[in-house]
């Protein structure tokens, strides 16, 4: 099997982001960004999901760093991703404390995002993963009144349904087989 392993580098007026991604790590992480939260979040995903993240980000704010983020990690694993049959579809859920909340994934290269986060720059964060990654993604927090504890197990949940949804199948899931674009 070829390796499944990408590199990707955002550098626009307002931020750069550098990520280095390999599929079929070990959940292994090296986050350097001036956002804690984002820090821990980036570090979440890569543990439950199994995906090596190697990630450098800075940029002039807040708003402008996440999204260039979800951006570049999303543009990343579809580069990873290649042209390997995958089980494609996933959902998990996830209790953190107060906190419980469902994902549901198609790595289909349909692009779509229902999101329910109590934080609008990680649901932005979400989207912007979604839409570059080509991904269908939905999130629903159905418990909880911690909004750090909501978006973690958000965070964990996503990563098991990668996990689970980047497995190698013999054969392509679909009534349609491999689609193929030209241009």
């Amino acid at each position: 099997m070829t390796a499944r392993n990408a590199s990707v580098e955002r550098k626009t007026k307002e931020t750069e982001v550098i990520v280095k991604m390999n599929l079929d790590g070990s959940g292994k992480y090296e986050v350097n960004c001036p956002i804690p939260f984002l820090t821990h979040m980036i570090e979440t995903l890569s543990r439950y999901s199994s995906i090596d993240i190697t990630l450098d980000a800075d940029g002039d704010d807040e708003h402008h760093i996440i999204e260039d983020v979800g951006i570049t990690l999303g543009s990343a694993l579809k580069k990873a991703m290649g042209n390997v049959s995958i089980q494609r579809m996933s959902t998990k859920t996830v209790a953190m404390d107060d906190a419980l909340v469902m994902t549901s994934i198609d790595l289909v290269d349909r692009p779509y995002a229902e999101i329910e986060c109590p934080d609008m720059l990680f649901m932005h964060f979400l989207r912007s993963f979604a839409m570059s990654c080509g991904m269908t993604i939905h999130t629903m927090a159905m418990r909880g009144f911690d909004d750090h504890h909501i978006i973690e197990a958000t965070f964990k949940s996503l990563g098991l349904c990668l996990n689970e949804a980047l497995t190698v199948r013999k054969s392509e899931l679909s009534t349609k087989d491999k689609v193929k674009t030209k241009g």
